[in-house]
């Protein structure tokens, strides 16, 4: 029997019409969407680097940089993703840290980080981008202070159209700008209260 996250999704995709049967997206010239000045440079981690920057969001390049980090600010328990335990879980274990591979959804508060893997990343915009076909736990990502995502240097975009062209039809895709943010109550930008108080991109 398949546990409740893979009956949920499998009822939404039931109830969803066939992809041939949906309405298209709406048309636009890209031209009139996209930010020239927020697409300066040449190196598309660097543009990416400066804009997630400006959105408070932080980037890092190795497993050991991250470990530093975490442990100047005393997180030390946290999820990794299987699937980047050996390059980066192990560092951090071997720095002293509590390292764990299967999110528990009954202790989300023993979380301090949750490390997933991203989809990609927009240079435009700075957005990391996490879909569900790839995020181990999307919970992981979103419930912990600190959310690190971690992809490649070819997974990083260009521009925001060319994300929604690359991934159109997923059904559930969360674009984090940085960490999260809210600005209801008197207009006052407060971080960290529906989401992560530290949103981080690493690159491998």
């Amino acid at each position: 029997m398949s546990d409740p996250r893979s009956q949920i999704f499998d009822r939404i995709r039931a109830a969803l019409p066939p992809e041939n049967d949906r309405p298209p997206h709406p048309g636009f010239e890209t031209e009139d969407v996209v930010s020239p000045p927020r697409l300066e440079g040449d190196d598309l981690w660097s543009i990416f680097k400066r804009n997630f920057h400006n959105v408070h969001g932080r980037t890092m390049e190795s497993a050991g940089e991250l470990a530093e980090f975490l442990l100047e600010r005393e997180f030390t328990s946290g999820y990794c993703d299987p699937f980047w335990m050996d390059r980066v879980g192990s560092v951090l274990i071997e720095r002293g840290m509590k390292v764990e591979t299967k999110f528990d959804r009954d202790r989300y508060d023993d979380y301090q980080f949750g490390i997933t893997r991203a989809s990609g990343a927009i240079a435009e915009s700075g957005t990391l981008i996490l879909d569900d076909g790839r995020t181990s736990d999307r919970l992981a990502a979103l419930a912990p202070w600190v959310h690190v995502g971690i992809l490649e240097r070819d997974e990083v975009i260009r521009t925001i159209p060319d994300a929604i062209e690359r991934f159109g039809n997923s059904p559930n895709i969360v674009w984090a700008t940085g960490p999260s943010k809210t600005a209801d109550v008197e207009g006052i930008l407060i971080e960290g209260v529906h989401g992560p108080g530290e949103e981080i991109a690493l690159i491998l």
